[in-house]
């Protein structure tokens, strides 16, 4: 057995991707992989509230300094610090673009799951429902959920995983959403899996 896959998830939401993959390393399908910490730029996320229940540090990085807002690159550098020097960094419902200054530190080290077909319907303005309704409003056949390497575009970078979804008769967003949420969960333990396993 060779060294376990450090990482850190970066989540804004209540954590539903970080629990499926807790869930699967409950049931030693992840032996090779440990969550280092659970950051957050919400104090009362559930991703933070699920890490915490496991035992795993939970950070919330404040995006103010006494009232200000950070400006972005500040607030990176600040995430920067808290993350230190892991293998991975994965990005699970995390609702902030990252700077330049960010990527940079840690090139080809952070994942991000998208809820589309990349280079479909992704890029600065296509997140969560907004995604789902351009898909439906397109006419679309199929959707489903795309796991790449962040680099300094938007929802660029390459591709490790795609897994797709009908759309069915009568589809809405809710509906939509709820598919592909499952296979966002499903893609994000194959990945790693596969990366703890490289």
């Amino acid at each position: 057995m060779g060294e376990l896959l450090r990482i850190a998830v970066i989540a804004s939401g209540e954590g539903t991707t970080l629990q499926a993959v807790l869930d699967a390393m409950r049931r030693r399908e992840l032996p090779r992989l440990k969550i280092e910490r659970v950051l957050s730029n919400k104090e009362g996320s559930g991703a933070l509230r699920r890490a915490r229940a496991e035992g795993i540090p939970a950070i919330f990085v404040d995006p103010f300094d006494d009232g200000i807002r950070l400006s972005r690159e500040d607030y990176d550098r600040r995430l920067a610090e808290v993350v230190g020097d892991l293998d991975y960094i994965c990005l699970m419902g995390y609702m902030r673009i990252l700077s330049p200054i960010f990527v940079r530190a840690f090139e080809g080290r952070i994942l991000n799951v998208h809820p589309a077909l990349l280079p479909k319907f992704g890029g600065e303005g296509w997140y969560g429902d907004h995604v789902h309704r351009g898909v439906l409003q397109a006419g679309e056949v199929e959707s489903g959920m795309s796991i790449h390497i962040v680099d300094e575009l938007v929802d660029h970078g390459p591709i490790l995983l795609q897994k797709s979804v009908p759309i069915s008769p009568g589809e809405t967003v809710e509906s939509l959403k709820a598919k592909v949420g499952k296979v966002e969960k499903e893609g994000y333990v194959e990945v790693l899996k596969q990366l703890s396993e490289a």
